[in-house]
């Protein structure tokens, strides 16, 4: 059985799994990226995709639709100019031009309380085309 707190902005719960894969991610490094989805009918978050510690930024975003809304969070390991080994985690906030407006803006409200569920996320990203979301801007905000 799942338990989830509901979100008071918009109605939203979270799932537990959105919570632990996340913490999987942070501390163990289970998974590259995870996707999440809102579940309109039951009103709550869900994860849609576990991406492997082997996938890369081009499989999370061939795994984001061209019509409709998602969360995800990607942990970035990249090298300093000091040659040292970094990891960045970040929130990608991903509402396609293309979406549903009220889907839109049941993404956009619950962006804000979903986030504070994840405790750890460093970064921010929000991208309406693949152009906003590149692995060069990704690159550039680690940095």
């Amino acid at each position: 059985m799942c338990i989830a707190k509901a979100n008071s902005a918009s109605g939203m719960a979270v799932s537990d799994e959105c919570k632990l894969k996340f913490l999987e991610l942070k501390a163990k490094r289970n998974f590259r990226f995870i996707v999440f989805k809102i579940e309109e009918k039951i009103q709550q978050v869900k994860v849609e995709r576990l991406g492997q510690p082997g996938e890369s930024y081009d499989d999370l975003t061939a795994s984001l639709p061209d019509d409709d809304c998602r969360y995800a969070v990607f942990d970035f390991d990249f090298i300093t100019d000091e040659n040292c080994q970094k990891s960045k985690i970040f929130f990608i906030s991903w509402s396609p031009d293309t979406s549903r407006v009220r889907n839109k803006m049941l993404y956009a409200s619950s962006k804000d309380r979903f986030k504070r569920e994840l405790d750890g996320i460093q970064l921010e990203l929000q991208a309406t085309d693949p152009s906003e979301m590149s692995i060069d801007i990704i690159k550039g905000r680690a940095i």
